[in-house]
């Protein structure tokens, strides 16, 4: 699906997605990665639902966020809160969600000027 945005800005905005790739400011990403406004796309360590480890949320405190959106693949999945101690213990939400709802909550929030985060699983 193609997302149109308006005029151009300096933030990561999801510009389409569908089976198997996610774009970011009309780059192509074929593999899970972590979206922020303003920082650089990352990949993300875990490339599915099923390897995802507290250590890769950990890290994710760093940058934060007000709220985490983890976009879990083709179908909404609910992880173990036991993964999501380390953002819970620093009160940061979490919203699980299949990953196009994820991308368009993402780019809902990020033009609102919300420190929002995705991780967004993608699925061959």
């Amino acid at each position: 699906m193609k997302l149109h945005a308006d005029p151009p800005t300096d933030r990561n905005t999801v510009t389409a997605y569908g089976s198997g790739y996610v774009e970011v400011n009309r780059i192509r990403y074929q593999h899970a990665i972590v979206l922020i406004p303003n920082e650089p796309v990352r990949p993300w360590p875990a490339s599915d639902f099923e390897s995802l480890r507290v250590e890769d949320f950990d890290a994710i405190r760093a940058y934060t966020p007000d709220v985490v959106l983890l976009g879990t693949g083709r179908q909404q999945r609910f992880l173990h809160p036991r993964l999501l101690t380390p953002l819970t213990q620093a009160r940061i939400g979490v919203e699980m969600m299949d990953t196009p709802a994820a991308c368009r909550t993402y780019n809902i929030l990020m033009a609102e000027g919300r420190r929002v985060l995705a991780i967004l699983l993608i699925e061959p």
